[in-house]
């Protein structure tokens, strides 16, 4: 398929810029997949749109605090964004600009040195402290790795410490927050348990495979790196008997929708899973798990993208989408949700 398929129009003012004024402030966009119906309500009406019984799946990963600003040897700003751990001390990272970290450039951040060891896959650097561990380096001059269609994204304000992380939260690994999540308050997860939904939780540490765009002419020509992720035993048995029993199994995210159907055989069993989601969840896909799903709205030409409208059809969602703009919904991480049903 085309990317260009995969496009839409979207005005520089309808992404959101900060969160709603409170955690379940969002608009929620109900998406009816059978009837091609869409219903405006408010986030704080999920637990009426779902039904006892349904199993509702969480990821529990944690953003860490991956975005470091840094140095190079002519004083001039770098931007590092680390990944992922190699050693205590060396870590893949995405830096800007990229011409300024070639293999062996020096970089400083709070006082640290820093070296560029290699460019690795995709244009990523090895990036090494020699008088440290790169954690001991984001635990204290690490900010929350805002996107970059934030306009503060390089200097975050308070409340984004605790807005762009989820209120269960628990394994740290992320470097971008799985959004749908955000929208998800303490009352309204109450509200959820006194509809008798059951919720349960699966890890998947966000990497680059989940916010980098796509740049092939077509769909089936990316390459979708894997992520790091877990379904515990418990959530495993938890969703196969929900399956079993005909009950919903209602995905919160596109990274929970990953790693389920990742974890999926073609019984449609989940295994437990400790290791990679490697599945590419593009139109043609058969989901064996997910029944519904809660996401944000996403970037034109964007992996996840491509991933709701395998769920709900192209048509349809780029219906939804030319809907929410013309309503005035807000889009991306801060924005509004979607709940695809």
């Amino acid at each position: 398929m085309p990317l260009t398929d995969f496009d839409y129009d979207l005005p520089a003012s309808a992404i959101a810029q900060a969160p709603p004024e409170t955690r379940d402030g969002a608009r929620l966009l109900v998406i009816h997949r059978a009837q091609g119906r869409l219903d405006d309500r408010r986030l704080i009406e999920l637990p009426e749109q779902l039904r006892p019984g349904d199993c509702l799946i969480v990821n529990d990963s944690r953003v860490i605090p991956a975005r470091v600003l840094a140095e190079d040897a002519a004083r001039r700003p770098v931007e590092l964004l680390f990944l992922d751990e190699q050693t205590p001390s060396r870590w893949r990272a995405l830096v800007r600009p990229g011409r300024r970290c070639r293999p062996g450039a020096a970089v400083t951040a709070g006082g640290a040195r820093l070296s560029v060891v290699a460019v690795v896959e995709d244009g990523i650097r090895l990036i090494e402290r020699h008088d440290g561990t790169i954690a001991d380096l984001l635990a204290t001059h690490g900010l929350p790795p805002l996107p970059p269609y934030i306009t503060h994204h390089a200097k975050p304000a308070s409340e984004d410490w605790e807005r762009y992380q989820t209120v269960y939260a628990r394994t740290p690994g992320s470097v971008a927050a799985p959004t749908a999540g955000l929208h998800l308050s303490e009352r309204v997860l109450a509200g959820l348990r006194e509809r008798q939904v059951e919720i349960h939780a699966v890890t998947l540490h966000v990497g680059p495979a989940t916010f980098r765009p796509i740049t092939a002419d077509r769909v089936e020509d990316h390459a979708l790196p894997p992520e790091r992720a877990m379904v515990p035993d418990a959530t495993a048995a938890a969703v196969n008997a929900a399956r079993r029993q005909g009950r919903r199994v209602v995905a919160v995210g596109t990274t929970v929708t990953r790693t389920l159907e990742s974890a999926a055989g073609e019984d449609g069993q989940v295994r437990p899973l400790d290791g990679p989601a490697s599945l590419f969840i593009r139109p043609g896909h058969r989901f064996r798990v997910v029944d519904a799903l809660l996401t944000n709205f996403h970037l034109p030409r964007s992996s996840l993208l491509v991933l709701v409208s395998a769920f709900a059809g192209r048509e349809l969602i780029l219906r939804a989408y030319r809907h929410a703009v013309a309503g005035g919904y807000r889009f991306y991480s801060y924005g509004d949700a979607t709940l695809l049903l």
